[in-house]
């Protein structure tokens, strides 16, 4: 395997894909998406011991605001990615992470379909275990993530919504699923009662969802919520049926 690439990106240092000569390439891949809109780059992490008759899991990452673009870098410089960096060499997961370019994850629109459409690219291209994709955001992410599970319950084996706001009236449709919310009481952004208000209303309905409210902690709860070691095994114990 050849040493990592890395480049310099807004000041920051990113780490690029190792190249194996009898595999795909592995670590932070730049992918291009292309259909009849034109192209979208996007990434994707690979396993650095990726092999071809394993079933991987997948976690598609959904972004803030601040990462829209079409550049296909920004997003993977926040939250989950940056966890993934400090623990590169063992993060068992492919992650599928799709750019915004119209700062919206709302499931009707572009973005969340392409999104979709990106998954559908992977799954072909990668051994996906279909069973074990999981789907989180955090900020405009995590509202995404609400939307993108109600509209399509069955396509996640579990949900990690980071401070971000859903509708309560869809409780209802992801009462099934398994989620894990997390926010910060102190955030002025996104404020917490947006959480609050989408916990209750799935216990409402019958759901047990697991909460992290943080005290103390603004907007940037995602820097706590994706360091917690217990989640990726939570991840992992939860499979679509």
């Amino acid at each position: 395997m050849l040493p990592t690439r890395f480049l310099t990106v807004f000041g920051l240092l990113v780490a690029g894909s190792a190249v194996c000569a009898d595999g795909p390439e592995t670590g932070f891949v730049s992918k291009v998406f292309k259909d009849e809109a034109g192209e979208a780059k996007y990434a994707l992490f690979v396993p650095h011991g990726y092999q071809k008759d394993k079933a991987y899991p997948l976690i598609v990452f959904l972004h803030g605001s601040g990462e829209t673009g079409t550049d296909g870098i920004k997003q993977t410089l926040v939250g989950l990615p940056k966890h993934i960096k400090a623990n590169e060499k063992t993060f068992e997961f492919l992650v599928l992470m799709p750019q915004s370019h119209l700062r919206s994850w709302k499931a009707d629109g572009s973005d969340a379909k392409r999104a979709l459409a990106m998954l559908a690219e992977t799954e072909k291209a990668y051994k996906v275990d279909n069973k074990r994709i999981y789907l989180t955001g955090l900020s405009m992410g995590g509202h995404g993530t609400w939307s993108l599970a109600a509209a399509h319950p069955t396509r996640w084996a579990a949900l990690a919504p980071v401070c971000g706001g859903g509708d309560p009236n869809d409780a209802a449709k992801i009462k099934d699923l398994p989620i894990w919310c997390f926010h910060g009481d102190a955030d002025k952004a996104v404020k917490v009662e947006r959480s609050r208000e989408m916990i209750e209303a799935l216990k409402r309905v019958g759901a047990s969802p697991r909460y992290d409210e943080y005290p103390g902690v603004g907007h940037n709860s995602w820097d706590r919520a994706y360091a917690t070691p217990e989640l990726y095994a939570w991840f992992l114990k939860h499979r679509s049926k």
